[in-house]
């Protein structure tokens, strides 16, 4: 196969990734600049991201259907491109935890949490540039443990907010909507790690 033919899939990991990163931007920008009347219309512009992420993926499926060789197994190119897929939807998903449960303002541990999972999505990118040169790249392994302790921290930061929900005087939709909301963004660092640890699989496989 040649290298051009070998692109087409490590172009669409990152691109994926990249429309994960964007997402996770957006969300930053709903967080800092909160506003409940904008919620609808914040919610729309996430989902057109993770549509757009979609027909990314769906484009890169139907290339493996009709492909004779392939520089990766097909049934790792496809569990890697539906992680990511994962990781976006996960991120969307944030989103409309913040609008079904009408939030009025965000938490400083949501907005903390967040923020793990922005540099998650940022290492994610870094990750799928790297990848299509996993024979010999001496970056891959800082990339995988650089997400693998962010998930850690991301952990850590998610048990000390569901605490903080139980023992402070707070109505109880407020707890049932924040657990939500946190378990969500706990799912996001989890959709990293996850595809660091197929990316992981992946090179020893072929190594």
């Amino acid at each position: 196969m040649s290298k051009k033919q070998d692109a087409i899939y490590f172009d669409n990991f990152i691109a994926c990734a990249q429309y994960a990163s964007q997402a996770a931007q957006l969300l930053k920008e709903i967080f800092h600049s909160f506003d409940p009347s904008h919620m609808s219309q914040w919610a729309d512009q996430l989902h057109e991201i993770e549509h757009a992420a979609d027909k990314k993926r769906h484009a890169m499926t139907d290339k493996l259907a009709k492909a004779f060789i392939t520089p990766i197994e097909r049934e790792d190119i496809a569990d890697l491109s539906g992680s990511i897929d994962t990781l976006v939807d996960k991120l969307e998903e944030v989103c409309i935890r913040l609008y079904i449960h009408n939030i009025q303002s965000i938490r400083t541990g949501a907005m903390n949490m967040l923020d793990v999972v922005i540099r998650s999505c940022e290492e994610v990118c870094h990750l799928m540039e790297e990848f299509a040169d996993f024979r010999h790249s001496k970056k891959l392994k800082d990339y995988i443990i650089k997400i693998n302790s962010l998930e850690e921290e991301s952990d850590r930061l998610f048990i000390a907010n569901m605490r903080e929900l139980h023992v402070t005087q707070l109505d109880i939709h407020e707890v049932l909507a924040w657990e939500e909301i946190y378990t969500y963004l706990e799912k996001c660092a989890d959709a990293c790690e996850e595809i660091a640890d197929q990316v992981e699989n992946i090179v020893m496989k072929n190594s």
